[in-house]
């Protein structure tokens, strides 16, 4: 069908209980009668989106996707196939359209899994089939808007976009470019993959700066936690007690052994949220 995937205005041929039936370009198309309050008069007009369906039948619907031939959005993947690449639901009943295998990553673990999104547009091959092709670097930038310095230390969430050696791209749902260096992350985020962030910094050309890790606060151990609220609450930030301290006295302060109040410390030290001076141990910050 060479205007697979395009906009048409077709004309009403017939219709019974199920379906309705239009013509264009001398194929007939069949339309859910679900689609109508009322049914369309034979002889009158439709605009709708013309496709095959999976089992190859000329399919016409007035539901117009939000994808189409240079109309980029997100469609989710629902269906992974090595040999082919993955399925994208864009909103028809009973087609999904693939993204080629060549269009995505060389590594078969950063391929996107079902539920991932990619922003996508439509394409039609020599063969008039459709094809889901990924949005470029361009029209992620098109899209975009200009992140604010107030955004620092925001939590975000994203979709992955592009995998680079440098780092993950990430476009924000509030459509803000993030960058993810590899030591901002324990493992490289698939394209396509949802990820929850936090605004480690604003460069001046208003892209985010973006970090999986969590905040050191949140890092911690249950014990540490306990140790900080301790110092936390405690006058000038202070207590006086280090991890050269009598066993029974911290057992009596923190109800915790020498152990696990060491440990405790050590964690509050590598997250860099105390220092050990003079016998006793403060908070490096006041925030």
């Amino acid at each position: 069908m060479k205007f697979n995937g395009q906009i048409i205005e077709a004309t009403v041929t017939d219709h019974n209980d199920k379906q309705v039936f239009a013509q264009y370009a001398g194929v007939t198309m069949a339309i859910d009668g679900a689609e109508f309050e009322v049914l369309p008069a034979i002889g009158s007009a439709l605009t709708g989106f013309a496709y095959e369906n999976t089992q190859g039948n000329a399919r016409l619907t007035t539901k117009i996707p939000t994808i189409g031939h240079d109309h980029y959005a997100f469609g989710t993947v629902v269906e992974v196939r090595r040999d082919l690449g993955v399925f994208v639901n864009i909103g028809l009943p009973d087609k999904d359209i693939v993204v080629s295998l060549d269009q995505l990553p060389e590594l078969a673990r950063l391929w996107p899994n079902r539920g991932d999104k990619l922003m996508v547009d439509l394409m039609i091959d020599k063969k008039h089939r459709l094809w889901g092709n990924l949005a470029d670097e361009s029209i992620i930038q098109a899209v975009a808007n200009q992140a604010k310095p107030a955004m620092m230390n925001q939590d975000v969430t994203g979709t992955v976009y592009r995998l680079k050696m440098a780092g993950t791209h990430v476009l924000t749902d509030d459509f803000y470019l993030g960058f993810i260096h590899p030591a901002e992350r324990d493992a490289e985020p698939r394209l396509g993959e949802v990820v929850s962030a936090r605004v480690i910094g604003v460069r001046d050309d208003g892209v985010l700066n973006l970090s999986l890790k969590p905040r050191a606060y949140e890092a911690i151990s249950d014990d540490a936690a306990m140790v900080l609220a301790v110092l936390e609450h405690s006058p000038n930030k202070v207590i006086p007690y280090t991890d050269k301290s009598d066993p029974a006295a911290i057992q009596q302060a923190f109800g915790i052994s020498k152990g696990a109040f060491k440990r405790a410390l050590g964690h509050l030290m590598k997250a860099k949220l105390i220092q050990q001076r003079d016998g006793q141990t403060e908070l490096t910050t006041h925030d």
